[in-house]
């Protein structure tokens, strides 16, 4: 951690985002060390005690030491930046590939720099998000990662750059046959869709998506597209678009409104300098774009298998985890004998038994909260090209083939997959097309919050069948009555 900030430094880094953890900011100064740079602060509770933001010897807790005591490197660091860092690369790594992982590192800065962050900041943040939590005072360095957003190769200014984020969420139903009765629920219907109803009744959301995570995993081309299209359609905190790295569709740091005319026809405008087709159609063929690139790409098996690490579903986690803390399974106390009998091989099970379960759930937990970027550059003829092509994609309404391949770009706490296009376009024509694929936020799941998951698992089935109920006329004490957009 050789680079250092100063106060002075904070002026030239801008509000990018934020999710529940890290607020990102991106680069705007002159400086060739940060150019193409975004760093991640992270935040901490606002109406918790001070202690709450202060640094521990461990990152970890003794249990979650125990629970990664294969990771020698994990177990033992300070910070839970480096935490976040080590996992990535000595967890995420292997089951993702060598090639798809970037680490990112660490920079020093002072509390000034921080303090000066939080001022510069607050207004560009969403209200309810600055009610939430604040810049975390108490750390000593930030991490600083290349911007994926943007191309950060060759001549930056020589054509513009549009990039789609998406954040698939879960690709599976859950088959667990620890699953109760009372949520069978959960083998019938996606948790994205049942977490809808919960959002929309505390308010997070004001419609419900029309967006099945089972599409855009589906492989089908018609299948992924129809996603692509219901992600534009409701974006939330699943779509955004950024041009040039900044923000031309979607919300900042939480979710945003429904695509309305006057949005997607600013939209359309917004895309006429990269995508070229005729007036009204840049939209459906961005679309098309990524439709095509997530399926030739193949980026979605290879997390989708990741996330099925979760074979047993919080609710059979749950019990493993109250054997590895050894304290009474609340779970359990609430159940008849008979119902008891679905659990005794968990609580019969190993220690290491108990470890690998809890283990293999955090890690699910974490690939389903990821997210991805596909990053668009118009090229000249006679740029550089990227190396030997492994695919193409023949786009039929623009008549124009792209070709790509996979690029390493590093390790770290944000996994990121590299997909580089390039457009054979018509004779005579001189514009080309570079693309590139990253999976982003691969962030260590804490032990801790297994009781969390489990409550929320709970809620979000509870009103989502109480919306249904209300739905067909029937009275409810737990769920105000809701409005079905979208069939489920």
């Amino acid at each position: 951690m050789e680079m250092i900030l100063r106060e002075k430094d904070a002026n030239e880094w801008v509000y990018r985002g934020e999710g529940a953890a890290n607020l990102v900011l991106a680069y705007t100064g002159s400086s060739p060390t940060f150019i193409g740079k975004v760093m991640r602060i992270r935040k901490c509770p606002r109406n918790g005690a001070e202690g709450m933001c202060m640094r521990s010897p461990s990152a970890l807790t003794a249990l979650e030491r125990l629970l990664w005591k294969d990771v020698d490197e994990l177990i033992s660091s300070s910070d839970n930046e480096i935490a976040c860092q080590l996992f990535a690369h000595h967890v995420m790594k292997p089951l993702l590939g060598p090639k798809y992982v970037d680490a990112g590192m660490l920079v020093e800065v002072p509390r000034e720099f921080l303090e000066l962050v939080e001022k510069n900041v607050i207004r560009q943040r969403p209200a309810w998000r600055v009610d939430n939590a604040r810049v975390d005072m108490h750390r000593g360095s930030v991490l600083l990662m290349s911007d994926h957003s943007v191309f950060t190769h060759g001549n930056l200014g020589s054509s513009p750059c549009i990039s789609v984020e998406i954040k698939p969420k879960c690709g599976f139903i859950p088959l667990s046959r620890f699953i109760s009765e009372g949520t069978a629920i959960k083998r019938r219907i996606t948790r994205f869709q049942m977490h809808q109803a919960l959002k929309l009744h505390q308010g997070e959301i004001s419609l419900l998506s029309k967006y099945n995570p089972l599409d855009l995993f589906s492989g089908s081309k018609e299948r992924i597209y129809k996603a692509i299209k219901d992600l534009f359609t409701t974006p939330q905190n699943n779509f955004r678009v950024f041009m040039n790295g900044s923000l031309i569709f979607g919300g900042l740091g939480g979710g945003a409104e429904d695509t309305n005319f006057g949005i997607a026809k600013a939209f359309e405008n917004a895309l006429k300098s990269v995508i070229q087709a005729d007036n009204g159609l840049c939209t459906e063929n961005l679309l098309t774009l990524v439709a095509e690139a997530v399926k030739k790409s193949g980026v979605l098996d290879r997390l989708l298998d990741v996330q099925k690490l979760d074979n047993v579903d919080i609710e059979g986690a749950i019990h493993a985890y109250y054997d590895i803390t050894r304290q009474q399974c609340i779970i359990c106390r609430e159940l008849s004998e008979e119902q008891l009998k679905r659990y005794t091989s968990l609580h019969s099970a190993s220690l290491d038994e108990s470890l690998r379960i809890v283990k293999d759930y955090l890690i699910a937990a974490t690939a389903k909260d990821c997210s991805f970027m596909i990053c668009f550059r118009q090229r000249k003829a006679g740029d550089s090209g990227s190396g030997s092509i492994c695919s193409n994609i023949y786009l039929e309404s623009t008549k124009q083939t792209f070709d790509f391949k996979l690029l390493l770009v590093g390790s770290g706490p944000h996994l990121r997959m590299m997909l580089i296009f390039k457009s054979f376009c018509p004779v005579g024509a001189v514009k080309k097309l570079l693309q590139k694929v990253y999976f982003i936020d691969l962030d260590l799941k804490r032990m801790s919050k297994m009781e969390e998951y489990y409550e929320l698992d709970k809620k979000i089935v509870s009103c989502y069948e109480e919306m249904i109920k209300m739905d067909q006329g029937i009275n409810s004490q737990t769920c105000k009555p809701l409005k079905l957009r979208t069939e489920f």
